[in-house]
């Protein structure tokens, strides 16, 4: 098979060229070569763009997609630590989804004075407060 330029590789995987060049520039994916001033990548890229656009909807980072990608096979451990995670992010939301119903249907007059939607209001922001301390 020969290789591709990467306008062809943008067009085929729907990937911008500028994410291309930063994907390389990351060490994501790497070029083979060029044609002129275009970058040259073997066809079997756009295979890897599909694992990366896989791992960005699980919600890795690049950091972390590239680190699963680098080596012969993907660390199957740090699949399911993040498999576990979303299972923790799935139900949080569920929760959420369900308080929002309950919000939205509440035949109380003010909505502030329903008290599962003041749970609900108050689990928010003690959820913001412990993200923001471990950001720091």
């Amino acid at each position: 098979m020969f290789d591709i330029d990467i306008s062809e590789l943008s067009r085929r995987s729907g990937v911008k060229a500028s994410a291309l060049r930063f994907y390389e520039e990351k060490g994501l994916i790497a070029s083979v070569g060029r044609r002129g001033l275009k970058r040259l990548f073997a066809p079997e890229t756009a295979e890897r763009l599909s694992l990366i656009a896989l791992g960005r909807a699980c919600g890795f980072t690049l950091g972390e997609i590239a680190h699963l990608l680098d080596g012969p096979d993907i660390d199957r451990s740090r699949l399911r630590a993040q498999a576990a995670h979303l299972d923790r992010r799935i139900e949080q939301l569920t929760r959420m989804r369900e308080g929002l119903r309950h919000a939205a249907d509440c035949k109380v007059p003010v909505l502030a004075d329903c008290p599962h939607f003041l749970r609900l209001v108050k689990a928010a922001g003690h959820r913001r407060r412990r993200y923001r301390a471990e950001a720091v």
